[in-house]
């Protein structure tokens, strides 16, 4: 029985589709259309408390939250590949860059663009600068977080930057956010998540930009 992605293409779901792809296993989509309510429908309420997309339905086990499940395929499907055994020096590292995403880059972004009025020593997500910096040093010469080594890290946390990149909130001081990006961009598994979104967008009617 193959995994079920619930979906949207304009949810962070689009995300999941380049991780299942980068994994390489057997899954299907079930569309959701969130202007017609399915997200909070009863059957739906029933995976996913918050109604929220995306949600991983793998023989009974329901998995929601991005970075979860990006781990949850990576140590199931993909251990020693994509996620670092758990005896692996790298183990701790990449947990990190996993949940640095949506714990210090998505915040960190937003308060930036919305003039947030925090401290940083008050908050998870600290400086923003800071926060950028720390991106830069992290990836370094590439072209991954781990050097020659693709780990399902840089699809989590990389999904993020050049989503960030793309509006325009995440902006360092030199190219290494951007080329890191366009790197990401141009993995075959990527390419192929970006394609089956996009039909999904054409045969939904839906913008695909």
């Amino acid at each position: 029985m193959s995994i079920i992605l619930h979906h949207h293409p304009l949810t962070r779901a689009r995300h999941v589709v380049w991780m299942l792809e980068e994994v390489g296993v057997d899954y299907t989509l079930n569309f959701l259309d969130l202007m017609q309510g399915e997200g909070r429908s009863a059957e739906h309420l029933q995976r996913n408390r918050m109604g929220k997309l995306p949600t991983l339905e793998d023989q009974g086990v329901f998995v929601s939250e991005a970075s979860a499940i990006g781990m949850y395929l990576a140590d199931r499907y993909a251990l020693g590949h994509l996620a670092p055994a758990f005896d692996d020096p790298l183990r701790g590292p990449y947990l990190r860059w996993c949940v640095f995403g949506p714990s210090v880059v998505e915040p960190g972004c937003m308060a930036k663009a919305a003039d947030w009025p925090c401290s940083p020593q008050r908050v998870g997500w600290g400086a923003y600068d800071d926060m950028v910096a720390t991106l830069e040093g992290a990836i370094g010469e590439g072209p991954w977080l781990f050097g020659e080594r693709f780990t399902m890290a840089d699809v989590l946390l990389g999904g993020t930057i050049r989503w960030m990149l793309k509006f325009k909130m995440l902006q360092g001081s030199n190219d290494i956010l951007r080329s890191y990006g366009a790197r990401l961009g141009e993995r075959d598994a990527s390419k192929r998540a970006e394609a089956i979104n996009q039909k999904v967008c054409v045969d939904r009617g839906l913008p695909t930009g």
